[in-house]
């Protein structure tokens, strides 16, 4: 049934958007003024029942970084329908056309219902690490380092020092997403009522030799007392640190905390060397899922943005449901910077679909992966390890945060 119509909001449409999405996620949406700042109507479409909005869905601008570089990004979110609305197509019409109108060549997800997603070809590019660790367990550090210079930022510091250690993290690592300055200061918003019964948010750094920020950790605290006395917990939000040191000085601090006996931290790579600093790897108690979905919605150019780890020259055989300009068979050829990927007539080395390329674009999933489950079929012998290494890369893929 599609007896609804499509469009793009309006700018006045901030706050029935938000209460669409907000129904469908079962929270109570509020406005507030760096929301309604945020809101971006031109890249929101809404389903409508007559005046009545039934379904929502956005597209946030932003960049992420990829494999050896950092490209514009579409990131979705606020998708939802009325329950009322269930079952009569309104989800795929809203996805259907996000997707084909975007103007990046790669749209990311969190999805709250991961299956979902796949019917509309995002696959799950990158996997996150939930910690809960026992610091009655976790035992002393295996290496000593001198203490750094580590201090406390105010808001308003903040918004200046820390785009530019996330931007390096981008460099670094990829799945990472960049934040304009606005986005910043809703990130460090930090509103009582939001805080959980937990203590205001601490922006903690550490500054090099020359005093300049290399690192920093948000996180909060909780007071909890038992019969054997103090067992504080602390919340880490978010630490992003490119350099070594400032990691592992940051680290030192968070598990040594005076009165605590636990630290979460919910957005580590499955490859976080937060591993390699206790004696007792197994007081760090993991559980992984998938975090980042991608979508690629212009195969020839998401292709070229990335870079490769290893030369390739290989024709992929694409098949997309959805956006028809991605089916049919592509010449990737890389090696070191120069990268190119075009339409072709040539016979196919390997086929797959397009989930199965936004599964593997970031690194983090080998393409060999969806061999045994016929996701992934080589017809070159040879290229689909070639296509494997090349694909791959050193880190793994991370999200740090739900957008």
């Amino acid at each position: 049934m599609t007896d609804f119509d499509v469009r793009v909001a309006q700018a006045d449409e901030y706050e029935p958007v938000g209460r669409v999405f907000g129904e469908a996620m079962m929270f109570e949406s509020t406005a507030d003024d760096l929301g309604r700042q945020l809101f971006e109507p031109e890249r929101t479409l809404v389903a409508t029942d007559g005046a009545e909005i039934i379904g929502t869905t956005k597209a946030l601008t932003r960049d992420l970084s990829v494999p050896g570089a950092v490209v514009d990004a579409a990131h979705v979110t606020g998708v939802g329908v009325r329950a009322t609305y269930r079952r009569r197509g309104v989800l795929s019409q809203l996805m259907g056309r996000q997707l084909r109108e975007v103007p990046e060549a790669i749209a990311v997800l969190w999805a709250s219902e991961p299956a979902i997603y796949g019917r509309f070809g995002y696959g799950a590019a990158a996997w996150g690490t939930n910690y809960e660790i026992d610091l009655r367990r976790v035992g002393p550090t295996n290496d000593r380092i001198r203490p750094g210079a580590l201090g406390v930022l105010t808001v308003d510091e903040a918004l200046k020092e820390l785009p530019t250690v996330l931007r390096r993290a981008q460099e670094q690592r990829p799945g990472v997403s960049g934040r304009s300055d606005l986005r910043w200061q809703k990130h460090l918003e930090d509103k009582p009522d939001d805080r959980g019964g937990r203590t205001a948010r601490q922006i903690l750094v550490h500054r090099d030799e020359a005093g300049t920020i290399n690192g920093y950790a948000l996180w909060r605290g909780k007071m909890n007392w038992v019969p054997t006395g103090p067992a504080n917990e602390v919340l880490v939000e978010e630490l992003v640190a490119p350099d070594a040191t400032a990691y592992r000085v940051l680290w030192q601090h968070l598990l040594t905390m005076d009165l605590t006996a636990k630290v979460g931290y919910g957005y580590a790579a499955v490859d976080e060397p937060l591993q390699q600093l206790v004696s007792t790897p197994t007081a760090l108690e993991r559980r992984v899922g998938e975090s980042l979905w991608l979508r690629v919605t212009d195969v020839p150019r998401a292709l070229q943005q990335r870079q490769y780890a290893v030369p390739v020259d290989v024709v992929l055989d694409v098949t997309d449901d959805l956006i028809e300009a991605n089916t049919g068979r592509f010449r990737l050829t890389a090696d070191g910077s120069s990268v190119r990927c075009e339409r072709t007539d040539d016979p196919a080395d390997l086929s797959l679909s397009i989930a199965v390329l936004g599964a593997a674009y970031l690194g983090g999933r080998p393409l060999a992966e969806f061999a045994p489950t016929g996701r992934v079929t080589e017809h070159t012998p040879g290229t689909l390890a070639r296509a494997t290494a090349a694909f791959g890369w050193p880190t793994a893929p991370v999200s740090l945060e739900v957008f």
